[in-house]
């Protein structure tokens, strides 16, 4: 077992001080912002207000994942931590707070393995859904 670990294991890789996400793996257990394979694309989430807030809201919307840990925190970045329920795998979490322009970008990369059900893209979804803009409503 642990020779098939080791044979799958991707080591989290941090994200430079550019705020550069880290590109996906050739493994189909990655999704991210700046993805140059389709199937592994979510979409950025804009922001309006100050970056510092940005990123204050952006640390509650990770944190409400369950087993969910924010493992460093720099000015526009967060890196998480998730682990799985059962067998307590980790995934990492990436999240970039684009001053320039207005976006949170994202990464989330099983470290084990080679398909995760489509965990990582539920999370963002779940994540972008929480950082989304209120819908405009017409009085």
């Amino acid at each position: 077992m642990a020779s098939l670990v080791a044979l799958t294991w991707h080591p989290p890789i941090p994200v430079g001080a550019d705020q550069t996400l880290p590109p996906c793996p050739d493994s189909p257990n990655c999704v991210s912002t700046d993805a140059t394979r389709a199937s592994q694309r979510v979409p950025t989430v804009p922001f309006t207000d100050a970056p510092a807030a940005a990123l204050m809201r952006a640390k509650a919307a990770l944190l409400a994942e369950s087993r969910t840990t924010v493992t460093i925190e720099r000015e526009g970045y967060l890196h998480a931590e998730c682990r799985s329920l059962v067998f307590r795998f980790v995934d990492d979490v990436d999240l970039v707070v684009d001053p320039v322009a207005h976006v949170y970008r994202f990464r989330s990369a099983s470290r084990v393995g080679r398909s995760d059900l489509g965990v990582n893209r539920k999370r963002i979804a779940r994540i972008s859904a929480r950082l989304a803009p209120p819908p405009i409503t017409s009085k």
